[in-house]
């Protein structure tokens, strides 16, 4: 069974169970400024989750692309990955953990003949601290599924320190049973939704001894242990509560999040250990062996690994409808960060063709342009960024080898040494220990890890701190500056023209920042413009209605929006105007939330225009 093959099953099995499919979303979030990119299925979905309708109803299955920054170093295990997708089912209030878990068992030991022998699964050991208990229900429902298999299901609790002890069911606490977007219940912010949660583990043998040769080795092995033996492939969230300020809530609806592991599964469905030795990278792996001048996947796996993740996630992104180009800041620092440290690996491997990362993005092209066209769409994009990129990249890694040089006196590279080799000319730890192992010197690879930790906890809290608030908040403030957005975006088509659609936006209660396609800079003519005819439209007081159409009425009354990658057959479509035979003045797909009247927003103001990267340009604007 290929990877298509199995993706296609999965969603025509949910079909069959009254589930409508929906198209991936962006993989740049919209409304919702908590990330940089998409990491799970359900995070689009997160208004609907909380209670609004869904244009498609309560039913929904899909294939995410999802994108994971915080797996970048852990690519090279062969499971891991920064680009995957996810395979999602929800259910928003209707059905719960008795059809979920049967339909969830049933997808994998019958449609795609998983040996359930092999099957384990963890659930929720409660918490008293926030008064949520353990997860009974899904045990007995667990027992029950692989009893009809022949399975005598043994629950077992303090796996992490007895071992697995027989046992088929596992109990965890909240670090490892509970899904939020935000992680553990502590970590969880006012208004943020989440829940227990099932995870499914396959086993890929014990024959494999990954536990016992490896760093595990003194510990017992269990589903959750890191060894390797174990991988999870799907996770289904029962979420049915919310953060308050004083505590857990029920929701108003009890909801199913189902997320599964598509790389994953594909691999067990293949009968492999790695997901790079399945279908759906054996290409992109035998295109590197070619440039590499022959050399094996086996022996060289980190090396191939990472090219193949990092150039598969730069492609995916830039070949977004919302197109980010490499760059120093957000989405686009992420693409160039992608794209140099697979030019590293690849001159590990003896690499040394010009511009040869574009070949890679060919053939990632080719491999999905069927399932997510936009990136054949975008094609010339993708492989013009590749090509600068690396010119770009070459010659700081000439500046990087003079660095290194003024270094060699010393008979130690420190770990602020490396880190600053790390940093500031993209050199790995990996081509630091190389190179200085040739001149006879050592790394202080403690000292590095240490500055690594350092810069890690400084991101964290700058990015807390930047993106601590956003639109999923649903907050007065951001739902007044979410609704000028659309006056701004109407505005901006008017004054400069119908090629203006916008490319992303980040909006908290203090103000919006706002990108959108334009090849030029705006004049403050042009912005003093903008402006007149947004404060305008605030003055006129005029109403904003919601009407739920299908996708084609949508595009046929001309609603600015991005119809391929985001939206099902009915969209919600908000209409800036009197409705009394006079044309609108915006229509926009949009899933809110938005103000009644233009009238409600006060005095609008743009604070500042630059460019975010090629092509695009950025507004940051307030409400006084």
């Amino acid at each position: 069974m290929t990877g298509d093959n199995l993706r296609q099953k999965y969603l025509d099995f949910f079909k069959s169970k009254g589930h409508a499919i929906l198209p991936s979303a962006s993989l740049l979030p919209e409304n919702d400024a908590s990330t940089l990119f998409i990491g799970s299925g359900m995070q689009p979905l997160v208004p609907y989750l909380l209670g609004e309708k869904h244009p498609q109803g309560v039913r929904l299955v899909n294939s995410q692309k999802s994108f994971r920054a915080e797996d970048l170093e852990e690519v090279g295990d062969g499971r891991h990955t920064t680009f995957f997708e996810m395979l999602g089912n929800w259910s928003l209030g209707d059905y719960f953990k008795k059809e979920q878990l049967r339909w969830v068992f049933e997808f994998l030991t019958e449609q795609l003949n998983v040996d359930p022998n092999r099957l384990y699964v963890t659930v929720f050991k409660g918490n008293a601290d926030i008064g949520i208990g353990r997860d009974d229900e899904a045990v007995g429902i667990w027992k029950e599924l692989f009893k009809e298999k022949s399975i005598d299901a043994l629950d077992v609790d303090n796996a992490e320190k007895n071992g697995m002890g027989g046992g088929k069911i596992f109990y965890y606490a909240e670090n490892k049973n509970w899904w939020s977007r935000s992680g553990a219940p502590a970590n969880m912010p006012v208004g943020e939704p989440g829940g227990p949660d099932s995870e499914i583990f396959y086993d890929l043998g014990a024959d494999l001894q990954r536990h016992e040769n490896s760093q595990f080795k003194d510990k017992p092995c269990h589903v959750n242990c890191d060894c390797g033996r174990f991988v999870e492939i799907g996770n289904s969230v029962f979420m049915e509560f919310i953060r308050t300020e004083t505590g857990f809530e029920k929701l108003k609806q009890q909801n199913v999040d189902f997320g599964g592991g598509f790389e994953r599964m594909t691999m067990v469905v293949q009968g492999k250990d790695n997901i790079f030795e399945t279908d759906l990278f054996i290409n992109v792996l035998n295109k590197i062996k070619e440039l590499s001048g022959g050399k094996e996947y086996k022996g060289n796996t980190r090396s191939f690994e990472v090219i193949a993740d990092h150039l598969r996630g730069a492609t995916f992104i830039m070949g977004d409808p919302k197109a980010v180009a490499p760059s120093n800041v957000d989405q686009g620092y992420m693409v160039r960060r992608l794209i140099r440290r697979a030019i590293r690996f690849g001159k590990q491997l003896g690499i040394t063709s010009n511009r040869w990362t574009k070949e890679i993005a060919k053939i990632i092209i080719n491999d999905y342009k069927s399932v997510y066209p936009e990136i054949s769409r975008n094609e010339a994009f993708i492989i013009g960024q590749l090509e600068d990129e690396e010119d770009k990249f070459q010659k700081t890694v000439e500046h990087g080898l003079k660095e290194f040089n003024k270094l060699k006196s010393n008979k130690v590279i420190s770990g602020y040494d490396a880190f600053n080799l790390y940093q500031t000319y993209g050199f790995p730890i990996e081509m630091t220990i190389e190179m200085a192992k040739e001149d006879g010197l050592e790394v202080d690879e403690v000292g590095y890890k240490t500055e690594i930790a350092k810069h890690q906890e400084l991101s964290r809290s700058t990015m807390v701190g930047k993106f601590k608030s956003g639109l999923a908040d649903a907050s007065k403030e951001t739902t007044k500056l979410h609704t000028t957005s659309h006056l701004m975006l109407a505005a901006m088509r008017r004054v400069l023209g119908d090629h203006v659609h916008q490319k992303g936006s980040n909006i908290t209660p203090e103000r919006l920042r706002f990108d959108f396609s334009h090849p030029e800079k705006v004049t403050t003519v042009q912005l003093a413009e903008i402006e007149r005819i947004v404060n305008e439209v605030i003055q006129q007081d005029l109403p904003v209605t919601m009407a739920e159409m299908p996708l084609e009425k949508a595009k046929k009354i001309g609603a600015e929006g991005v119809f391929e990658s985001k939206y099902g057959e009915k969209v919600k479509v908000y209409t800036v105007g009197r409705g009394d035979g006079e044309p609108p003045y915006s229509q926009e797909i949009c899933g809110g939330p938005h103000v009644e009247r233009t009238g409600e927003l006060g005095h609008f103001k743009i604070r500042k225009e630059e460019s975010s990267s090629a092509g695009i340009r950025r507004i940051k604007a307030v409400l006084e």
